[in-house]
């Protein structure tokens, strides 16, 4: 089975799942080159996105739920396995530093609703407007073609599509070795008041132990959850497997058919990325299209430069069978 060559000592890196992570991914390399945290480079990474609002998955121009409003959802998790997050938040733009806050300022791990929003606003954050104003065009021209029961049923491209309700993940580890994973979204496009999917629930949308290392998880919240993917990564790792196969063998399991539950038996859109301790990264996903951000230091290299790797898919109709020779995974 591939795997990416050990590195002995791993030297700062980051990855961040789909494109448009690309950007948040060069701006954390630029705080872990002059010898910022794991924790500092993935909240800047982050809010990079979180602030992108050519971004509909995500923070400002994330998409609203059917009643026109923005409800966010993030989480952050440290290496020695500290994690905070918040579950529908409103009137903020940079969701996953709330969920720092959370962890660093209170006893709790996850706020949600009214409550997250209020912590926030005491914590300094401004209430401010979260609907773009493409993403209220958006909502208006659904609500125009309104089915009332559209938005109950998930779409199941042929092909992943960030923009259906996927999530910006983002793994560093810094020049000391310690790791940090954080994970933000505005979740699935006009989905039920209240609703909330894997990206801020640890062990599902993600999971940091930098004693073996991290997975962020994207995609389907509603299949992901079910089998704690991001913790079943992690735990594949401890257990000795690559990063590569860890992220096979999970989504396997999320694919594999089950005669007790018809509905688990279509393709779901899922994907996750895996960092070890050493830097070795996997990945793997149910559809084609999966896409992720990885930057590493080089020295001398200068300016921050990450660069975007598309994976490859197996599942039960798909097959996975084609590495790049240069160890990047790829789609035949």
């Amino acid at each position: 089975a591939f795997s990416f060559p050990k590195m002995p000592q791993p030297g700062p890196v980051c990855v961040g799942t789909w494109p448009f992570s690309l950007s948040g991914v060069n701006a954390a390399a630029k705080s872990l080159i002059v010898g910022g945290s794991a924790l500092d480079a993935v909240e800047l990474g982050i809010n990079v996105v979180e602030l992108d609002p050519e971004v509909t998955s995500v923070g400002y121009g994330g998409l609203p739920n059917c009643e026109g409003i923005v409800q966010m959802d993030a989480t952050v998790m440290t290496g020695d396995m500290k994690a905070g997050g918040v579950l529908a938040l409103e009137h903020c733009r940079t969701p996953i530093s709330v969920a720092r806050k959370v962890m660093e300022k209170t006893p709790h791990v996850l706020l949600s609703g009214a409550g997250a929003s209020s912590f926030a606003q005491s914590e300094g954050f401004p209430k401010e407007g979260t609907l773009s104003p493409h993403a209220e065009q958006r909502w208006r021209n659904w609500r125009a073609g309104l089915d009332t029961a559209s938005h109950l049923q998930p779409s199941r491209p042929p092909e992943m599509d960030p923009e259906c309700h996927d999530t910006v993940g983002m793994i560093c580890i810094d020049s000391a070795g310690h790791m940090a994973a954080g994970c933000s979204t505005s979740g699935w496009a006009f989905k039920l008041p209240g609703r909330i999917g894997d990206s801020p629930i640890i062990g599902s949308g993600l999971y940091c132990d930098e004693s073996v290392g991290a997975c962020v998880a994207t995609g389907d919240g509603e299949q992901i959850m079910k089998f704690c993917l991001s913790f079943l990564v992690v735990e594949l790792l401890r257990q000795g497997l690559s990063p590569h196969d860890a992220c096979r063998t999970a989504i396997q399991r999320l694919v594999q058919p089950t005669s007790s539950s018809p509905a688990h038996n279509h393709p779901c859109q899922a994907a996750v990325l895996a960092l070890d301790r050493h830097g070795n990264i996997g990945a793997y996903a149910t559809l084609a299209g999966f896409t992720y951000a990885v930057w590493r230091a080089v020295e001398g290299s200068g300016e921050p430069s990450g660069e975007v790797v598309r994976v490859g898919v197996e599942h039960t109709s798909l097959r996975w069978d084609h590495v790049h020779p240069e160890g990047k995974d790829v789609e035949k």
